[in-house]
């Protein structure tokens, strides 16, 4: 009851993940993404832990069709469920259960997958693809909030909307961004509204935190609240 779309920006290796569905809080259980790992999706009858898990073989030297494979044979709701998953070098692989209640697919290139169920058909999945792959140069929140967009024009989920959620990371476990909307009537234009508010504090703000090769006594980051909030007026007033 979900669609979906993993990313890769080949020119910055940042990995992206953004989810939609008429379900509340789809943002608390189905994306999932690692700078320099990965991103992954689980969605339909959900089993939460094949995002992590995915992950977690990426770590361990998995490729994507090994770790999805492993996964969804372990897995005795397997026809119920869909699953897909993208690694740091672009590569894809995708589940869809026999189940799974139509329109129910995935489609995917290089760089990119999308798949989704409950859907208003295969258009759904086809303009989410083909809006990413049509906004290559613009930062990648910006190109999955497009794919999610068109998307939602073709039909999207065919219950409605409910929530959505966008993550993108370029190093490490914390994501650089990670904006959910739980429960409105238009998801993906408070999205956008959301967004514009990170793009203009928080975006500034984050790079002051420590980072996976800053943590420590000798690397704390910076917390001095002067210097920070000095330099985030500074290129806010640069962007204005």
């Amino acid at each position: 009851m979900t669609w979906s779309i993993l990313a890769r920006d080949a020119a910055t290796g940042e990995l992206g993940v953004a989810v939609a569905s008429r379900f509340l809080a789809v943002g608390a259980l189905c994306p999932r993404v690692e700078g320099g790992v990965g991103a992954a999706a689980t969605q339909a009858l959900v089993n939460p832990w094949i995002a992590p898990r995915a992950l977690a073989g990426f770590k361990a030297g998995q490729g994507a069709e090994q770790a999805l494979a492993s996964l969804i044979e372990a897995d005795a709701g397997r026809a119920t469920r869909q699953a897909h998953l993208l690694s740091a070098d672009g590569r894809s692989a995708q589940h869809t259960g026999a189940d799974c209640i139509g329109w129910c697919g995935h489609v995917a290139a290089p760089d990119v997958s999308v798949a989704g169920n409950m859907l208003a058909g295969p258009q759904v999945i086809a303009a989410t693809r083909d809006a990413f792959l049509g906004s290559a140069g613009l930062p990648l929140a910006e190109r999955l909030m497009l794919a999610m967009e068109a998307g939602e024009a073709a039909g999207g989920d065919k219950r409605g909307r409910q929530s959505v959620a966008l993550q993108v990371a370029s190093d490490g476990p914390i994501p650089d961004l990670d904006l959910r909307v739980d429960d409105h009537a238009d998801p993906l234009a408070e999205l956008r509204r959301i967004y514009r508010v990170w793009h203009g504090y928080t975006r500034h703000f984050r790079r002051f935190l420590p980072s996976v090769d800053q943590w420590g006594a000798d690397h704390p980051g910076v917390f001095d609240r002067a210097v920070i909030q000095a330099a985030i007026a500074a290129a806010q007033a640069e962007q204005e």
